[in-house]
C-alpha cells in the first residue's frame, strides 16, 4: 500500500509528505508534473526537498507539450480570457496534471492519491472531478482540505518537524506554469487590495522595464503559432521565449475578479507575458480571415470552452464538440503578425494573410470597385428599416392611447 502524491515543492504539498506518512503509515510517493515555468534548478530543489520531507520515491513528468496539444492551442484558437482578463494560467493545467498523477500511481502500485488544494478554491473541484474519472477506484486525500488548515498552521507544522519554509512561501500562494504564473496572497483576499512590487515573481516593473521597444514578427499556420522572428519553433518553445521575452518588458500582468465554481468571489494575480502577446496577434489575424458572422459566433463558443476548462468540466462531451468547432475555424487563420512590446504593454502593429478577406478594390471610407454610388444609396435607403418601422408603429399607438 503506498500514496502518490501531486507535488508541486510549495508549501501544501510539502506539509502532505509528512502528514500523510505519519497519519497513513504508508509510504508517499511525489509526482511533479511539469506543466511549465520550471528550470533545470529548480527541477533539481523539487526533488531534494522531497527527500527531503521523507519521500519514499519521486518521479517527473514533462508534460508541458501534451498541455499544449490537449488545451492552451484551443485556448488561443478560442482568444479566451475569462471575464475579458485572465488568460486561464492554471485551471488547463489540473487536467494533465491529474492525468499523469494517475498513470504515475497505477506505474508505482498505489493505492490512493493526494492533492495539497484548500477547501475554498477551485483546484480542488478540478482535481477531485478529473482524479474520480480517471481513476474511480483509488482513494483520493486531500489533507489540506480535511484538516482546514491555514498557511500559517501548515508552516507552523513543518517548522516543528525541523524543515525550514520560506516566509514569502507563507504570505503568498504562487503557482507557475507554462501559460502563466497566479498570485494569491493577502492583498488579493479583498477587491481593492494592491500587490506590492517584491510579490511578483517574473516580470519587471513597466516603469522599469527597457526604454526602447521591442518587435516581434510572429507567424502563423492554422491559428497555431510555428514561428518567432523568422525562427521555426515548436509551439512549447515558442511560448517559453515569449515568455521570457514578455516578462523583460513587464507584459502580461493582471488582477482578475471572478465567480469560483463554488459560488464565491475569487481574486487573483497573475503574469502572462506569452498569453497577453498571442491572444491579442492572434484575434487581429482573425479579424482579417474570418467573416463577421463567424467572429461573431466564436467569441461566444470560445468563452464556453474557457469556461468549461476552467470549471473542472474539461472531459464533458461538449468540450470536444467545441474543439472540433474552433479547428474548423481556424482553416484560414494563417499569416504573419507584427507585436511592439514597450513598458508593460503589447500592441499588435498589424497582420498579413494569404487568406485577408481586404480586397484591392475596395478602400473603407474612400472608393470601390465592388458597387456605385446607387447601389450605396439604395442599401443606405433600406437599412435600418425594421427600426423605423417600429417607431411609427409606436407613434400611432401614442396617439390611439392619448384618445
Amino acid at each position: 500500500m503506498s500514496i502518490a502524491l501531486a507535488f508541486s515543492g510549495g508549501l501544501d504539498t510539502s506539509f502532505c509528505v509528512p502528514y500523510l506518512r505519519e497519519e497513513t503509515g504508508q509510504p508517499v510517493h511525489t509526482v511533479t508534473v511539469d506543466t511549465g515555468g520550471f528550470s533545470d534548478d529548480e527541477k533539481r530543489q523539487i526533488e531534494a526537498r522531497a527527500t527531503e520531507l521523507g519521500a519514499a520515491s519521486h518521479t517527473l513528468v514533462d508534460a508541458r507539450r501534451d498541455l499544449w496539444d490537449r488545451v492552451l492551442q484551443y485556448l488561443v484558437k478560442g482568444n479566451v480570457r475569462r471575464g475579458g482578463v485572465y488568460p486561464l494560467c492554471v485551471g488547463p493545467e489540473r487536467v494533465v496534471q491529474a492525468e499523469a498523477l494517475v498513470e504515475a500511481a497505477k506505474s508505482l502500485g498505489a493505492e490512493s492519491v493526494a492533492h495539497g488544494s484548500t477547501g475554498a478554491g477551485n483546484d480542488q473541484i478540478r482535481f477531485d472531478g478529473a482524479l474520480r474519472l480517471l481513476a474511480g477506484e483509488l482513494e483520493v486525500l486531500t489533507p489540506i482540505r480535511s484538516l482546514a488548515l491555514s498557511r500559517e498552521a501548515s508552516t507552523a507544522y513543518l517548522h516543528e518537524r525541523g524543515f525550514e519554509v520560506e516566509a514569502k512561501t507563507t504570505d503568498y500562494s504562487v503557482n507557475t506554469g507554462l501559460w502563466g504564473t497566479t498570485i494569491g496572497g493577502k492583498e488579493t483576499h479583498r477587491p481593492d487590495g494592491v500587490l506590492p512590487e517584491e510579490a511578483w515573481v517574473h516580470t519587471v516593473a513597466p516603469q522599469a522595464a527597457p526604454d526602447d521597444a521591442r518587435q516581434l514578427v510572429i507567424d502563423w499556420k492554422e491559428g497555431v503559432p510555428v514561428a518567432l522572428d523568422g525562427e521555426s519553433l515548436d509551439p512549447v518553445a515558442l511560448v517559453e521565449a515569449l515568455n521570457a521575452i514578455g516578462a523583460a518588458h513587464g507584459v502580461g500582468r493582471g488582477v482578475h475578479v471572478g465567480d469560483t465554481i463554488l459560488g464565491i468571489k475569487g481574486r487573483v494575480a497573475f503574469e502572462a507575458p506569452a498569453a497577453a502577446i498571442l491572444l491579442d496577434a492572434h484575434l487581429e489575424l482573425e479579424k482579417v480571415v474570418l467573416t463577421h458572422l463567424q467572429l461573431v459566433h466564436k467569441a461566444g463558443l470560445g468563452d464556453l470552452y474557457g469556461r468549461l476548462a476552467h470549471e473542472g468540466l474539461f472531459f464533458d462531451p461538449l468540450a470536444r464538440d467545441l474543439e472540433a468547432f474552433l479547428d474548423s475555424t481556424q482553416q484560414r487563420v494563417t499569416g504573419t503578425t507584427t507585436v511592439e512590446l514597450f513598458k508593460g504593454s503589447a500592441r499588435v502593429l498589424g497582420a498579413s494573410s494569404p487568406f485577408s478577406l481586404f480586397d484591392a478594390g475596395a478602400r473603407y471610407g474612400e472608393d470601390t470597385a465592388l458597387w456605385d454610388g446607387r447601389d450605396a444609396e439604395g442599401f443606405a435607403r433600406i437599412y435600418g428599416m425594421q427600426a423605423r418601422l417600429a417607431a411609427r408603429a409606436g407613434e400611432g399607438s401614442a396617439t390611439t392611447t392619448s384618445h
